[in-house]
């Protein structure tokens, strides 16, 4: 075990866990900020280049999806489990709303609300099975959620007796960001003031309460640049939001729908991870399972609900890619599971367990979505596309196995 240098004083050695998590954040978002830089300029004499309000527009709905079932991912991998189903879960809960909506067994469709609401149930409820019997019959994590997998899959097959089901309903497409699904140049003025306004006083606050209680903080210079780096974001994100033209109306078509429920999705999953007893839960269980039942801590329950939380994510993630096709085919969602759990681990997020935020696994996420999607645009080819995210994952797990020794 190392020994802290005698010519560090111990406010120090408080710093340093903090500035060495806020430190893993920013080279990540550097990471992403060159890879968006690089992408622009290998599509600089192309119709569409990278960094367009367009494409960014529609990189944002592309990710929502991702960045919604990545939050839960969090917490499972957190907890040292893995879900291995959301892929096919998202296929199959997409599926239940889609045939309610148009096929349901009562001979007309049912309102895509109620439809909604029975795919979130039944998410829900097999995410709450497959923590059952995780947790109190002791299957592995990996076995359950892999035979769910291939059971979800083929459910949603047997259910659509193979056929594409749709045309979905009009006002069910808005979830998608499709058919008027964003909010307007205006509302999208009010919700990023407010939004910026909230996270400058939220990182000076808690800069202020953890000082004030004698508690470490960031440098002040780490708090002014990350400070900069929100407002910038926010100004962006505004800049694109609006930038692109709704050629019906003439104005921006400002935050789609689905990037609005993302983004709700990973505010509340970061609170619930890092402000509530729940969370410090589900850490504590990650990082050391036997201290944790020593502790008194219901580590059964606890990876119940997380499973149970991850199977909700999953149907609304359904939903949400259901309304965005129009259509459900059988095979929705198709090896999704790999892209969110490799967006976590990009994101910083240990496999091992105890380790693991929803900001960075959210900008996982995005610079997996945005390789993707530069990719499609410069005209490589679908397997050199897997190539290149397959050297990017295995280049984040390198680099958090050794940010990790260092930091030990």
């Amino acid at each position: 075990m190392s020994v802290p240098s005698v010519d560090q004083s111990p406010k120090e050695r408080r710093d340093r866990p903090r500035l060495a998590l806020a430190t893993q954040d920013l080279i990540l978002l550097g990471s992403l900020s060159l890879t968006w830089l690089v992408l622009h300029l290998l599509t600089l004499n192309q119709a569409g280049q990278f960094l367009s309000p367009q494409n960014l527009w529609n990189l944002s709905v592309q990710t929502a999806v991702l960045a919604i079932l990545v939050g839960g991912m969090v917490l499972v991998l957190v907890a040292a489990q893995v879900d291995l189903s959301v892929g096919s879960l998202l296929g199959l809960t997409g599926m239940v709303m889609a045939i309610l909506q148009v096929a349901p067994p009562l001979g007309h469709g049912w309102p895509w609300p109620l439809a909604m609401l029975v795919g979130l149930l039944v998410g829900g409820g097999i995410g709450l099975l497959q923590g059952y019997l995780v947790a109190y019959l002791g299957a592995p994590s990996f076995i359950v959620t892999l035979a769910g997998l291939l059971i979800y899959r083929n459910a949603a097959y047997i259910l659509a007796q193979g056929r594409t089901m749709g045309p979905l309903q009009d006002d069910f497409l808005v979830l998608g960001g499709g058919l008027n699904g964003s909010i307007g140049p205006f509302w999208t003025w009010v919700v990023t003031l407010a939004t910026t306004v909230y996270a400058m006083y939220a990182l000076w606050n808690g800069r202020a309460t953890r000082s004030r209680h004698g508690l470490p903080t960031n440098p002040l210079w780490l708090d002014m640049l990350l400070s900069l780096l929100v407002l910038a974001f926010f100004a962006g994100f505004l800049w694109v939001m609006n930038g692109y033209v709704n050629p019906a109306t003439g104005q921006g078509r400002g935050i789609p729908v689905p990037v609005l429920i993302a983004a709700a999705v990973l505010v509340y999953m970061h609170w619930l991870a890092q402000r509530t007893r729940f969370g410090r839960y589900i850490y504590a269980i990650g990082g050391n399972r036997e201290a944790a039942m020593l502790a008194g801590i219901p580590v059964k329950r606890m990876l119940v609900l997380t499973f149970g939380i991850m199977g909700l994510l999953s149907g609304l993630a359904g939903a949400i890619q259901a309304a965005r096709l129009a259509f459900v085919p059988t095979g929705m969602g198709s090896l999704l599971e790999l892209y969110v759990i490799a967006a976590a681990v990009v994101g910083g997020t240990s496999l091992a367990g105890g380790k693991g935020t929803i900001l960075g696994a959210a900008l996982g996420a995005l610079l997996m979505s945005s390789i993707q999607s530069g990719l499609v645009l410069i005209g490589v080819p679908t397997e050199w596309q897997n190539v290149v995210l397959g050297a990017v994952l295995l280049s984040a797990a390198v680099w958090n196995a050794r940010f990790d020794r260092r930091k030990r």
